[in-house]
């Protein structure tokens, strides 16, 4: 499998496709989130759980995520100009020294311009290797870039590290999300988190929306974003139809 990961990076056999975030308070769509696939000849379309774990054990992780990081902002520049793309890195890549550099190759290759790049991280990266971490947050912060904790809710969860590390949001897991429908207690700490974010200065997006009525709640709670089906689905970049996004009644 290793040989023909291998194979894949250099006959173009990732894909991206593109999930949109809908900003709550203004009814627009104010980013969208690159998504990897792996259109595999033998296997057909492969999800990232069913390779990024190998990329990360074989160190292959990084030449795919260069090449990521390269055509998510290529196809940017091509979008709405108030349009931000966020891409995910993952705790193997971002422990290795270079990532900084790496990611204002793309940006400087593409002509994207740094603040509409958001990186999003889990919560473990802030704890496998610290100091790392923080210095190249600090290099790419220094730029414009943006940082994001994904899953918010399912790791360490020390809070300590949201006053050390200069992220800029959070995503609440959509775990938490779909239990609000049966779960009072799910509800307390979803709005707990939204107002844990206010606290920190930090945008909170709620992810795996599905329904109006969890639209309705975050919108309640105050929640800045939303990310999920019921907003839409992700989709290669030509079918990405952000006008018809924003027409669907929500």
């Amino acid at each position: 499998m290793e040989k023909e990961f291998r194979e894949a990076l250099c006959t173009d056999q990732f894909q991206l496709v593109y999930q949109p975030r809908y900003d709550i308070k203004t009814s627009r769509i104010a980013a969208v989130e690159a998504l990897v696939r792996w259109q595999h000849p033998r296997l057909g379309l492969l999800m990232p759980d069913q390779f990024i774990p190998l990329a990360e054990e074989t160190g292959l992780i990084v030449a795919m995520s260069d090449v990521v990081l390269e055509k998510a902002c290529k196809d940017m520049v091509h979008l709405s100009p108030d349009l931000v793309i966020s891409v995910n890195i993952s705790a193997v890549e971002f422990n290795t020294r270079g990532l900084a550099k790496r990611v204002k190759a793309a940006l400087q290759k593409s002509g994207l311009k740094p603040s509409r790049l958001e990186l999003e991280i889990t919560e473990n990266v802030t704890i496998s290797n610290p100091d790392i971490t923080l210095e190249t947050m600090k290099q790419l912060k220094d730029i414009g870039v943006r940082f994001l904790i994904d899953d918010f809710g399912t790791g360490y969860s020390a809070l300590s590290y949201l006053k050390r590390f200069p992220f800029d949001g959070i995503k609440l897991d959509k775990s938490f999300v779909f239990a609000m429908e049966e779960s009072e207690n799910a509800k307390i700490i979803v709005e707990n988190i939204i107002g844990l974010g206010k606290a920190y200065s930090l945008a909170v997006t709620a992810e795996g929306v599905e329904t109006a009525e969890q639209l309705k709640r975050l919108k309640h709670y105050h929640c800045d974003e939303a990310q999920g089906y019921f907003i839409g689905k992700p989709v290669a970049l030509d079918a990405l139809n952000l006008e018809a996004l924003l027409q669907s009644e929500r």
